[in-house]
């Protein structure tokens, strides 16, 4: 089968198309033939070494596709099956052995494309917007990158919940696509704590999330109201460093949290719960994924390049 593989971290470059072996099922698996994956910033951590995997490796965390085969116990699924994962290394292959426990039914009123579109960033927008902080009605709720993949699905599921939602964008356009998205203010990245101050009424947000780290995460705290929340859900311009907590204490007893999905989705019953809603409201039309572009597999390397570029608006795929 073909497969991208990376032998050596690095940049986008490192990824390679290459011939590997069919992988077959052992117990507890099931072996998914892919349609297509999501590609995600978490896919770039490990690409370049942010996050280890012992080379080489097939990177990818989220696809969908059908059941080709399964593995023995294996009684949720069977051959013929369609399916999205989300915490699973190895989604840029033809071919996914996936355990029984990180699959998702996909039902019939979801297109795999679509499913693989939101299996991960749904789920992380869901807990993000659920439970991390979970958002109410009448809230302002700061969203960066808002027409980013993870961040439109945000702006939606934060409007839907009845808050009030101030995206932050880079360019007119993608100010429109979050706007479309359900964001009652869209402003730029200068000064946008300063902007979110005077559209409050110098109340400032209750929540923010930033995906975008080092860059923003100080605007980020300054853009927050008396006991806000900072959810830092993503790191694109880099880490942020070490943080002086008195800078919570001065900025009004704040909250500040690095959420991650293994500590929001952690079990089969989680998944299933969580993916399910998701692609429920996908069928129903209440969020609506935003493809950007569907790259053939080879073209992975490039995928990375439009993603790290940021000059992308929804989201990246990869199909089979």
């Amino acid at each position: 089968m073909q497969s991208i593989r990376v032998n050596k971290p690095g940049d986008a470059s490192a990824l390679r198309l290459e011939e590997t072996g069919s992988p077959g099922p052992g117990s507890g698996q099931v072996l998914v033939r892919n349609t297509a994956a999501g590609v995600n910033f978490i896919d770039v951590y490990y690409r370049n070494g942010t996050y280890p995997a012992e080379a080489p490796f097939t990177p990818g965390q989220e696809g969908a596709g059908v059941v080709e085969a399964v593995g023995e116990g294996v009684t949720a699924f069977a051959p013929g099956a369609r399916v999205a994962y989300a915490t699973q290394l190895g989604a840029y292959a033809e071919y996914t052995v996936v355990p029984e426990d990180k699959l998702i039914p996909v039902p019939d009123g979801v297109e795999l494309a679509d499913a693989a579109a939101v299996a991960l960033q749904g789920i992380a927008a869901h807990y993000l917007t659920h439970e991390t902080h979970p958002v109410a009605e009448g809230e302002t709720v700061v969203v960066l990158a808002a027409a980013g993949g993870l961040g439109r699905l945000l702006t939606q599921l934060s409007a839907a919940r009845g808050a009030t939602v101030v995206a932050v964008a880079s360019t007119p356009d993608k100010q429109r696509i979050a706007r479309e998205a359900g964001a009652r203010h869209t402003i730029g990245y200068e000064d946008f704590d300063a902007s979110v101050r005077e559209l409050t009424d110098g109340r400032g947000a209750r929540v923010v999330y930033d995906s975008v780290g080092a860059a923003t995460y100080l605007s980020s705290l300054r853009s927050l109201g008396r006991r806000g929340t900072l959810a830092l859900c993503g790191l694109s311009s880099g880490p942020v460093p070490p943080l002086d907590v008195e800078l919570l204490r001065g900025g009004g007893s704040l909250f500040l949290t690095r959420p991650t999905m293994k500590d929001h989705v952690y079990d089969a019953e989680t998944l299933r719960a969580t993916g399910g809603a998701v692609f429920e409201q996908v069928a129903a039309g209440a969020l609506t994924p935003r493809v950007h572009a569907a790259l053939p597999l080879a073209e992975a390397a490039e995928a990375h390049r439009l993603l790290e570029s940021r000059a992308t608006t929804g989201k990246l795929l990869l199909t089979v």
